[in-house]
Protein backbone atom coordinates (compact mmCIF):
# COMPACT_ATOMS: atom_id res chain seq x y z
CA UNK A 1 0.00 0.00 0.00
CA UNK A 2 0.98 3.54 -0.43
CA UNK A 3 -0.11 6.44 1.09
CA UNK A 4 -2.59 8.84 -1.06
CA UNK A 5 -0.65 12.28 -2.56
CA UNK A 6 -2.14 14.97 -4.68
CA UNK A 7 -1.27 15.06 -8.43
CA UNK A 8 2.32 16.70 -9.18
CA UNK A 9 0.52 18.78 -11.60
CA UNK A 10 2.27 19.81 -14.62
CA UNK A 11 4.77 21.98 -12.90
CA UNK A 12 5.66 18.88 -10.74
CA UNK A 13 5.52 16.12 -13.69
CA UNK A 14 8.46 19.20 -15.17
CA UNK A 15 10.76 18.91 -12.67
CA UNK A 16 10.68 14.82 -12.28
CA UNK A 17 11.20 14.51 -15.99
CA UNK A 18 14.18 17.09 -15.30
CA UNK A 19 15.51 15.27 -12.74
CA UNK A 20 15.00 11.83 -15.14
CA UNK A 21 16.77 13.62 -17.98
CA UNK A 22 20.20 15.05 -15.81
CA UNK A 23 21.47 11.43 -15.56
CA UNK A 24 20.52 10.15 -19.72
CA UNK A 25 21.82 13.90 -20.87
CA UNK A 26 25.47 13.51 -18.59
CA UNK A 27 25.67 9.98 -20.23
CA UNK A 28 25.82 11.52 -23.94
CA UNK A 29 27.93 15.08 -22.61
CA UNK A 30 30.40 12.58 -21.07
CA UNK A 31 30.73 10.82 -24.70
CA UNK A 32 31.03 14.10 -26.90
CA UNK A 33 34.15 15.44 -23.91
CA UNK A 34 35.97 12.30 -24.28
CA UNK A 35 38.88 13.92 -26.66
CA UNK A 36 38.90 17.28 -24.76
CA UNK A 37 39.53 15.51 -21.32
CA UNK A 38 42.47 13.19 -22.64
CA UNK A 39 44.31 16.49 -23.50
CA UNK A 40 43.24 18.48 -20.60
CA UNK A 41 44.23 15.37 -18.00
CA UNK A 42 46.86 13.82 -20.07
CA UNK A 43 44.24 10.85 -19.67
CA UNK A 44 44.92 7.09 -21.11
CA UNK A 45 41.87 5.73 -23.19
CA UNK A 46 41.94 3.04 -20.61
CA UNK A 47 40.95 5.85 -17.65
CA UNK A 48 38.43 7.23 -20.40
CA UNK A 49 36.96 3.77 -20.12
CA UNK A 50 36.44 4.29 -16.42
CA UNK A 51 35.24 7.83 -16.64
CA UNK A 52 32.34 6.23 -18.36
CA UNK A 53 32.26 2.71 -16.94
CA UNK A 54 32.28 3.69 -13.19
CA UNK A 55 29.48 6.02 -13.58
CA UNK A 56 27.45 3.43 -14.89
CA UNK A 57 28.69 0.72 -12.19
CA UNK A 58 27.80 3.03 -8.95
CA UNK A 59 24.40 3.33 -10.61
CA UNK A 60 23.70 0.00 -10.82
CA UNK A 61 24.75 -1.18 -7.14
CA UNK A 62 22.57 1.80 -5.73
CA UNK A 63 19.64 2.05 -7.65
CA UNK A 64 17.66 -1.00 -5.74
CA UNK A 65 18.58 0.11 -2.77
CA UNK A 66 17.64 3.60 -3.41
CA UNK A 67 14.19 2.65 -4.42
CA UNK A 68 13.57 0.79 -0.84
CA UNK A 69 15.12 4.09 0.39
CA UNK A 70 12.69 6.19 -1.20
CA UNK A 71 9.60 3.98 0.05
CA UNK A 72 10.41 3.74 3.84
CA UNK A 73 11.61 7.60 3.95
CA UNK A 74 9.67 9.68 1.31
CA UNK A 75 10.04 9.32 -2.40
CA UNK A 76 10.41 12.94 -3.14
CA UNK A 77 12.86 13.31 0.21
CA UNK A 78 15.35 10.47 -1.90
CA UNK A 79 14.37 12.32 -5.05
CA UNK A 80 16.06 15.71 -3.58
CA UNK A 81 18.98 14.36 -1.73
CA UNK A 82 20.06 12.51 -5.25
CA UNK A 83 19.09 15.82 -6.75
CA UNK A 84 21.48 17.87 -4.35
CA UNK A 85 24.25 14.69 -4.79
CA UNK A 86 24.18 14.42 -8.43
CA UNK A 87 24.90 18.59 -8.74
CA UNK A 88 27.68 18.62 -5.88
CA UNK A 89 28.92 15.95 -8.24
CA UNK A 90 28.68 17.59 -11.18
CA UNK A 91 30.69 20.43 -9.65
CA UNK A 92 33.37 18.34 -8.24
CA UNK A 93 33.83 16.91 -11.86
CA UNK A 94 34.06 19.77 -13.13
CA UNK A 95 36.71 20.80 -10.87
CA UNK A 96 39.11 17.65 -11.31
CA UNK A 97 42.38 18.63 -11.67
CA UNK A 98 43.56 14.91 -12.31
CA UNK A 99 41.62 12.02 -13.35
CA UNK A 100 41.70 10.44 -9.96
CA UNK A 101 39.39 13.05 -9.01
CA UNK A 102 37.38 12.99 -12.18
CA UNK A 103 37.05 9.03 -11.19
CA UNK A 104 35.86 9.68 -7.73
CA UNK A 105 33.44 12.67 -8.47
CA UNK A 106 31.73 10.15 -11.26
CA UNK A 107 31.26 7.13 -8.67
CA UNK A 108 29.23 9.87 -6.38
CA UNK A 109 27.73 11.32 -9.99
CA UNK A 110 26.35 7.55 -10.34
CA UNK A 111 24.91 6.86 -6.43
CA UNK A 112 22.97 10.44 -7.07
CA UNK A 113 21.44 9.26 -10.42
CA UNK A 114 20.33 5.91 -8.61
CA UNK A 115 18.91 8.27 -6.01
CA UNK A 116 17.05 10.07 -8.41
CA UNK A 117 15.30 7.72 -10.91
CA UNK A 118 13.57 4.81 -8.81
CA UNK A 119 11.58 8.06 -7.31
CA UNK A 120 10.38 9.40 -10.29
CA UNK A 121 8.50 6.52 -11.91
CA UNK A 122 7.24 5.39 -8.71
CA UNK A 123 6.07 8.90 -8.06
CA UNK A 124 4.14 8.74 -11.52
CA UNK A 125 2.49 5.56 -10.48
CA UNK A 126 1.16 6.32 -7.05
CA UNK A 127 0.27 10.09 -8.32
CA UNK A 128 -1.51 9.97 -11.25
CA UNK A 129 -4.28 7.82 -12.77
CA UNK A 130 -6.16 7.09 -15.96
CA UNK A 131 -5.19 9.25 -19.26
CA UNK A 132 -2.62 11.37 -16.98
CA UNK A 133 -1.01 8.20 -16.18
CA UNK A 134 -0.69 6.69 -19.71
CA UNK A 135 0.85 10.47 -20.71
CA UNK A 136 3.44 10.86 -17.81
CA UNK A 137 4.42 7.04 -18.63
CA UNK A 138 4.67 7.77 -22.89
CA UNK A 139 6.78 10.85 -21.37
CA UNK A 140 9.04 8.99 -19.33
CA UNK A 141 9.66 6.42 -21.68
CA UNK A 142 10.33 8.62 -24.74
CA UNK A 143 12.26 11.11 -22.76
CA UNK A 144 15.23 9.09 -23.63
CA UNK A 145 15.03 10.38 -27.29
CA UNK A 146 15.08 13.97 -26.31
CA UNK A 147 17.82 13.43 -23.32
CA UNK A 148 20.60 11.98 -25.70
CA UNK A 149 19.91 14.68 -28.98
CA UNK A 150 20.16 17.51 -26.16
CA UNK A 151 23.18 15.71 -24.57
CA UNK A 152 25.01 15.59 -28.08
CA UNK A 153 24.39 18.54 -29.51
CA UNK A 154 23.90 20.96 -26.04
CA UNK A 155 27.32 19.01 -24.94
CA UNK A 156 29.20 19.65 -27.98
CA UNK A 157 28.48 23.00 -28.33
CA UNK A 158 29.25 23.55 -25.14
CA UNK A 159 32.59 22.08 -24.72
CA UNK A 160 33.78 23.30 -28.15
CA UNK A 161 32.43 26.68 -27.26
CA UNK A 162 35.18 26.93 -24.23
CA UNK A 163 33.22 29.24 -22.32
CA UNK A 164 35.85 31.01 -20.13
CA UNK A 165 38.54 28.25 -21.18
CA UNK A 166 36.92 26.20 -19.02
CA UNK A 167 36.28 23.39 -22.17
CA UNK A 168 34.88 20.27 -20.98
CA UNK A 169 34.42 21.20 -17.72
CA UNK A 170 31.34 23.59 -18.68
CA UNK A 171 29.81 20.12 -19.47
CA UNK A 172 29.25 19.29 -16.05
CA UNK A 173 28.88 22.62 -14.28
CA UNK A 174 25.78 23.26 -16.60
CA UNK A 175 24.41 20.04 -14.39
CA UNK A 176 24.76 22.67 -11.08
CA UNK A 177 22.73 25.58 -11.77
CA UNK A 178 19.47 23.31 -13.15
CA UNK A 179 19.78 21.09 -10.19
CA UNK A 180 19.33 24.00 -7.76
CA UNK A 181 16.11 24.84 -9.52
CA UNK A 182 15.13 21.56 -9.45
CA UNK A 183 16.09 21.35 -5.99
CA UNK A 184 14.39 24.91 -5.10
CA UNK A 185 10.69 24.28 -6.90
CA UNK A 186 10.10 20.90 -6.32
CA UNK A 187 9.33 21.07 -2.44
CA UNK A 188 6.32 23.04 -3.36
CA UNK A 189 5.07 20.91 -6.55
CA UNK A 190 6.12 17.15 -6.11
CA UNK A 191 3.90 15.48 -3.35
CA UNK A 192 5.63 13.70 -0.64
CA UNK A 193 4.61 9.94 -0.97
CA UNK A 194 6.23 6.62 0.53
CA UNK A 195 4.81 3.05 1.52
CA UNK A 196 2.72 2.51 4.14
CA UNK A 197 4.86 -0.38 5.41
CA UNK A 198 8.79 0.02 5.42
CA UNK A 199 10.79 -3.06 3.64
CA UNK A 200 14.03 -4.21 4.21
CA UNK A 201 17.60 -3.43 2.03
CA UNK A 202 19.25 -6.34 1.26
CA UNK A 203 22.74 -4.56 2.54
CA UNK A 204 24.80 -8.21 1.85
CA UNK A 205 23.61 -8.64 -1.53
CA UNK A 206 24.48 -4.96 -2.43
CA UNK A 207 28.01 -5.00 -1.32
CA UNK A 208 28.30 -8.28 -2.98
CA UNK A 209 27.45 -7.18 -6.20
CA UNK A 210 29.56 -4.13 -5.98
CA UNK A 211 32.17 -6.35 -5.35
CA UNK A 212 31.60 -8.59 -8.28
CA UNK A 213 30.78 -5.36 -10.71
CA UNK A 214 34.60 -3.80 -9.56
CA UNK A 215 36.11 -7.66 -9.52
CA UNK A 216 35.00 -7.24 -13.46
CA UNK A 217 36.04 -4.07 -14.37
CA UNK A 218 39.06 -3.32 -13.22
CA UNK A 219 40.57 -6.61 -14.29
CA UNK A 220 38.69 -5.77 -18.04
CA UNK A 221 39.58 -2.47 -18.19
CA UNK A 222 43.32 -2.37 -16.72
CA UNK A 223 44.54 -5.59 -17.62
CA UNK A 224 45.77 -5.10 -20.61
CA UNK A 225 47.60 -1.99 -20.02
CA UNK A 226 49.31 -2.84 -17.18
CA UNK A 227 50.15 -5.90 -18.14
CA UNK A 228 47.88 -8.42 -15.91
CA UNK A 229 49.56 -7.93 -12.18
CA UNK A 230 48.75 -10.47 -9.89
CA UNK A 231 46.33 -8.20 -8.09
CA UNK A 232 43.95 -8.00 -11.01
CA UNK A 233 44.56 -11.86 -12.05
CA UNK A 234 43.03 -12.52 -7.52
CA UNK A 235 39.95 -10.02 -8.74
CA UNK A 236 39.21 -12.44 -11.58
CA UNK A 237 39.89 -15.69 -9.19
CA UNK A 238 37.57 -14.03 -6.24
CA UNK A 239 34.67 -13.91 -8.72
CA UNK A 240 33.37 -17.36 -8.44
CA UNK A 241 33.30 -17.52 -4.45
CA UNK A 242 32.00 -14.00 -4.37
CA UNK A 243 28.84 -15.56 -6.73
CA UNK A 244 28.04 -18.03 -4.55
CA UNK A 245 28.04 -15.75 -1.56
CA UNK A 246 25.64 -13.59 -3.30
CA UNK A 247 23.44 -16.44 -4.32
CA UNK A 248 23.46 -18.24 -1.05
CA UNK A 249 22.76 -14.76 1.07
CA UNK A 250 19.75 -14.55 -1.67
CA UNK A 251 18.64 -18.24 -0.83
CA UNK A 252 19.10 -17.33 3.17
CA UNK A 253 16.93 -14.14 2.79
CA UNK A 254 13.93 -16.08 1.03
CA UNK A 255 14.15 -18.47 3.83
CA UNK A 256 14.17 -16.41 6.17
CA UNK A 257 10.75 -14.02 4.25
CA UNK A 258 12.77 -11.05 4.01
CA UNK A 259 13.89 -8.91 0.89
CA UNK A 260 16.63 -9.67 -1.14
CA UNK A 261 18.22 -7.61 -4.04
CA UNK A 262 17.58 -11.01 -6.61
CA UNK A 263 15.45 -13.29 -5.20
CA UNK A 264 16.26 -16.99 -6.51
CA UNK A 265 12.46 -17.45 -7.17
CA UNK A 266 12.33 -14.80 -9.16
CA UNK A 267 15.54 -15.86 -11.37
CA UNK A 268 14.01 -19.21 -11.77
CA UNK A 269 11.27 -17.42 -14.38
CA UNK A 270 11.86 -17.85 -17.90
CA UNK A 271 10.70 -14.12 -18.84
CA UNK A 272 13.96 -13.05 -16.18
CA UNK A 273 16.13 -15.12 -17.54
CA UNK A 274 15.55 -13.48 -20.80
CA UNK A 275 15.60 -10.53 -19.58
CA UNK A 276 18.65 -11.40 -18.71
CA UNK A 277 20.22 -11.81 -21.81
CA UNK A 278 18.80 -9.04 -23.52
CA UNK A 279 20.72 -6.71 -20.81
CA UNK A 280 24.00 -8.60 -20.95
CA UNK A 281 24.24 -8.80 -24.87
CA UNK A 282 22.22 -5.95 -25.87
CA UNK A 283 22.57 -2.97 -23.06
CA UNK A 284 26.44 -3.86 -22.58
CA UNK A 285 26.67 -3.55 -26.58
CA UNK A 286 24.97 -0.51 -26.41
CA UNK A 287 26.93 1.29 -24.10
CA UNK A 288 30.26 0.15 -25.48
CA UNK A 289 28.41 1.13 -28.96
CA UNK A 290 28.43 4.81 -27.83
CA UNK A 291 31.86 4.90 -25.79
CA UNK A 292 33.49 3.46 -29.13
CA UNK A 293 31.72 5.48 -31.61
CA UNK A 294 32.43 9.06 -29.58
CA UNK A 295 36.22 7.46 -29.36
CA UNK A 296 36.23 7.02 -33.43
CA UNK A 297 34.82 10.18 -34.12
CA UNK A 298 36.95 12.39 -32.39
CA UNK A 299 40.37 10.71 -31.78
CA UNK A 300 40.32 9.01 -35.04
CA UNK A 301 38.30 11.15 -37.73
CA UNK A 302 39.44 14.26 -35.72
CA UNK A 303 36.16 15.43 -35.50
CA UNK A 304 35.43 18.60 -32.86
CA UNK A 305 32.84 17.74 -30.13
CA UNK A 306 30.42 19.80 -31.33
CA UNK A 307 30.93 17.63 -34.83
CA UNK A 308 31.03 14.58 -32.86
CA UNK A 309 27.83 15.65 -30.70
CA UNK A 310 26.01 16.00 -34.44
CA UNK A 311 26.82 13.16 -35.88
CA UNK A 312 24.44 11.08 -33.38
CA UNK A 313 21.24 13.36 -34.40
CA UNK A 314 19.64 10.99 -36.31
CA UNK A 315 20.18 8.43 -34.11
CA UNK A 316 18.77 10.17 -31.84
CA UNK A 317 15.58 11.49 -33.82
CA UNK A 318 15.10 8.34 -34.92
CA UNK A 319 15.28 6.59 -31.10
CA UNK A 320 12.12 8.98 -30.23
CA UNK A 321 10.19 8.85 -33.38
CA UNK A 322 10.29 4.67 -32.79
CA UNK A 323 9.78 5.18 -28.82
CA UNK A 324 7.03 7.80 -29.80
CA UNK A 325 5.08 5.19 -32.20
CA UNK A 326 6.06 1.77 -30.14
CA UNK A 327 2.43 1.81 -27.98
CA UNK A 328 0.98 1.51 -31.17
CA UNK A 329 2.58 -1.58 -32.23
CA UNK A 330 2.63 -3.18 -29.05
CA UNK A 331 -1.08 -3.31 -28.91
CA UNK A 332 -1.02 -4.91 -32.79
CA UNK A 333 1.58 -7.17 -32.19
CA UNK A 334 3.43 -9.87 -30.11
CA UNK A 335 6.74 -8.59 -28.00
CA UNK A 336 8.35 -11.33 -29.56
CA UNK A 337 7.79 -9.80 -32.77
CA UNK A 338 8.52 -6.47 -31.90
CA UNK A 339 12.01 -7.68 -30.57
CA UNK A 340 12.99 -9.66 -33.58
CA UNK A 341 12.07 -6.45 -35.52
CA UNK A 342 14.07 -4.17 -33.34
CA UNK A 343 17.02 -6.63 -33.79
CA UNK A 344 16.88 -6.84 -37.71
CA UNK A 345 16.49 -3.18 -37.95
CA UNK A 346 19.32 -2.73 -35.49
CA UNK A 347 21.14 -5.51 -37.69
CA UNK A 348 21.28 -3.70 -40.91
CA UNK A 349 21.90 -0.25 -39.68
CA UNK A 350 25.19 -2.05 -37.93
CA UNK A 351 26.41 -3.64 -41.42
CA UNK A 352 25.35 -0.29 -43.25
CA UNK A 353 27.50 1.32 -40.68
CA UNK A 354 30.31 -0.81 -41.38
CA UNK A 355 29.95 -0.46 -45.06
CA UNK A 356 30.32 3.77 -44.30
CA UNK A 357 32.95 3.10 -42.05
CA UNK A 358 35.22 1.08 -44.84
CA UNK A 359 33.82 3.11 -47.98
CA UNK A 360 34.44 6.87 -46.52
CA UNK A 361 36.69 5.79 -43.74
CA UNK A 362 38.65 9.33 -42.63
CA UNK A 363 36.07 11.21 -44.34
CA UNK A 364 33.14 10.71 -43.01
CA UNK A 365 30.80 13.14 -41.86
CA UNK A 366 27.45 13.43 -39.88
CA UNK A 367 25.74 13.08 -43.11
CA UNK A 368 27.29 10.42 -44.27
CA UNK A 369 26.84 8.08 -40.99
CA UNK A 370 22.70 9.77 -40.75
CA UNK A 371 21.31 6.79 -42.67
CA UNK A 372 23.32 3.98 -40.84
CA UNK A 373 22.93 5.58 -37.17
CA UNK A 374 19.54 6.45 -37.80
CA UNK A 375 18.31 2.95 -38.33
CA UNK A 376 20.33 1.88 -35.14
CA UNK A 377 18.40 4.34 -33.37
CA UNK A 378 14.75 3.15 -34.87
CA UNK A 379 15.82 -0.35 -33.85
CA UNK A 380 17.12 0.42 -30.39
CA UNK A 381 14.27 2.08 -29.48
CA UNK A 382 11.82 -1.04 -30.11
CA UNK A 383 14.75 -3.59 -28.33
CA UNK A 384 14.22 -1.14 -25.30
CA UNK A 385 10.86 -0.82 -25.20
CA UNK A 386 10.05 -4.88 -25.15
CA UNK A 387 12.45 -5.41 -22.12
CA UNK A 388 10.63 -4.37 -19.35
CA UNK A 389 7.53 -5.76 -20.98
CA UNK A 390 9.38 -9.19 -21.49
CA UNK A 391 11.40 -9.22 -18.45
CA UNK A 392 7.65 -8.70 -16.19
CA UNK A 393 5.54 -11.19 -18.17
CA UNK A 394 5.73 -13.95 -15.83
CA UNK A 395 5.85 -11.16 -12.65
CA UNK A 396 2.83 -11.60 -10.55
CA UNK A 397 1.70 -8.17 -9.11
CA UNK A 398 3.41 -8.85 -5.56
CA UNK A 399 6.38 -8.95 -6.86
CA UNK A 400 6.01 -6.03 -9.19
CA UNK A 401 8.43 -3.80 -7.14
CA UNK A 402 11.14 -6.82 -6.84
CA UNK A 403 10.69 -7.51 -10.24
CA UNK A 404 11.42 -4.69 -11.81
CA UNK A 405 14.22 -3.21 -9.57
CA UNK A 406 15.87 -7.02 -11.08
CA UNK A 407 15.58 -5.79 -14.21
CA UNK A 408 16.79 -2.01 -13.39
CA UNK A 409 20.18 -3.78 -11.47
CA UNK A 410 20.85 -6.02 -14.54
CA UNK A 411 20.45 -3.19 -17.13
CA UNK A 412 22.53 -0.63 -15.30
CA UNK A 413 25.24 -3.19 -14.48
CA UNK A 414 25.88 -3.85 -18.17
CA UNK A 415 25.35 -0.46 -19.28
CA UNK A 416 28.23 0.30 -16.62
CA UNK A 417 30.25 -2.63 -17.84
CA UNK A 418 29.68 -2.48 -21.51
CA UNK A 419 32.53 0.18 -22.13
CA UNK A 420 35.30 -1.28 -20.23
CA UNK A 421 34.43 -5.15 -21.59
CA UNK A 422 33.94 -3.77 -25.06
CA UNK A 423 35.78 -0.66 -25.20
CA UNK A 424 39.17 -2.96 -23.91
CA UNK A 425 38.66 -5.31 -27.24
CA UNK A 426 38.20 -2.16 -29.49
CA UNK A 427 41.47 -0.09 -28.22
CA UNK A 428 43.35 -3.44 -28.68
CA UNK A 429 42.16 -3.09 -32.45
CA UNK A 430 43.13 0.37 -32.78
CA UNK A 431 46.45 -0.22 -31.31
CA UNK A 432 46.84 -2.97 -34.09
CA UNK A 433 45.30 -1.19 -37.03
CA UNK A 434 44.49 2.09 -36.14
CA UNK A 435 40.86 3.12 -35.81
CA UNK A 436 38.76 2.72 -38.64
CA UNK A 437 39.59 -1.06 -38.19
CA UNK A 438 38.78 -1.34 -34.73
CA UNK A 439 35.16 0.15 -35.15
CA UNK A 440 34.48 -2.30 -38.14
CA UNK A 441 35.88 -4.93 -36.42
CA UNK A 442 33.67 -3.35 -32.69
CA UNK A 443 30.69 -3.51 -34.95
CA UNK A 444 31.25 -7.07 -36.67
CA UNK A 445 30.96 -7.92 -33.04
CA UNK A 446 28.12 -6.01 -32.00
CA UNK A 447 26.02 -7.71 -35.49
CA UNK A 448 27.44 -10.96 -33.70
CA UNK A 449 25.74 -10.48 -30.66
CA UNK A 450 22.93 -9.19 -32.14
CA UNK A 451 22.62 -12.17 -33.95
CA UNK A 452 22.98 -14.48 -30.88
CA UNK A 453 20.17 -12.25 -28.93
CA UNK A 454 18.07 -12.84 -32.41
CA UNK A 455 18.94 -16.87 -32.03
CA UNK A 456 17.99 -16.93 -27.81
CA UNK A 457 14.35 -15.03 -28.63
CA UNK A 458 13.66 -17.81 -31.12
CA UNK A 459 14.61 -20.28 -28.97
CA UNK A 460 11.98 -18.34 -26.74
CA UNK A 461 9.30 -17.73 -29.42
CA UNK A 462 6.67 -19.93 -27.80
CA UNK A 463 6.88 -17.78 -24.75
CA UNK A 464 7.50 -14.68 -26.30
CA UNK A 465 4.12 -14.94 -28.69
CA UNK A 466 1.68 -14.97 -25.45
CA UNK A 467 3.63 -11.60 -24.44
CA UNK A 468 1.06 -9.02 -25.54
CA UNK A 469 0.52 -5.71 -24.08
CA UNK A 470 -2.66 -6.93 -22.40
CA UNK A 471 -1.19 -8.87 -20.06
CA UNK A 472 1.78 -7.15 -18.72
Amino acid sequence: MNSPAASPGRAGLLLLLTGQMLPLIDTSITNVALDSITRSLHTTPTQLELIVALYGVAFAVCLAMSSKLGDNHGRRRLFLWGVAVFGLASLLCGMAVNVHQLLAARVLQGAGAALIVPQILATLHVTLKGREHARAISLYGGIGGIAFIVGQMGGGWLVSADFAGLGWRNAFFINVPICLLVLIFSPRYVPETRSDSASGIDWAGTICLALILCCLLFPLALGRELNWPWYLQLMLIALPPLVWLMRHNAQRQQRRGQPSLLPPRLLKLPSIRFGLAIALLFFSAWSGFMFCMALTMQSGLGMAPWQSGNSFIALGIAYFVSALYAPKLIARFSMGQILLTGLAIQIGGLLLLMFTFWRFGLHNSALTLAPATALVGYGQALIVNSFYRIGMRDIASRDAGAGSAILSTLQQSSLGLGPAVLGSIFLALASAGGYITAIVGFLGLEVILMLALAGIALGFRHHLARCTSPSL
